[in-house]
């Protein structure tokens, strides 16, 4: 049985980003509830941060099929 590499791209590389977005959700929520004042500002940083994070696994995403696709 042999271990094909995209796949293996996409499982270790993915799991930095889900990582990076369950931290910034529970920061901002910790953030939120501390300040609600200030709440608009904070979910406007969140969605940039991940959506940064989002990035890095779509860059995965372009190695596993490049990895799949050329030879």
């Amino acid at each position: 049985m042999t271990l094909d590499p995209s796949a293996f791209a996409i499982a270790i590389g993915s799991i930095g980003p889900a990582l990076a977005i369950g931290i910034i959700g529970a920061a901002a929520l910790l953030a939120m509830a501390r300040n609600p004042d200030n709440s608009e500002k904070i979910q406007v940083a969140m969605i940039i941060a991940i959506a940064f994070a989002e990035a890095i696994a779509i860059y995965v995403l372009v190695i596993a099929l490049i990895l799949k696709f050329v030879p």
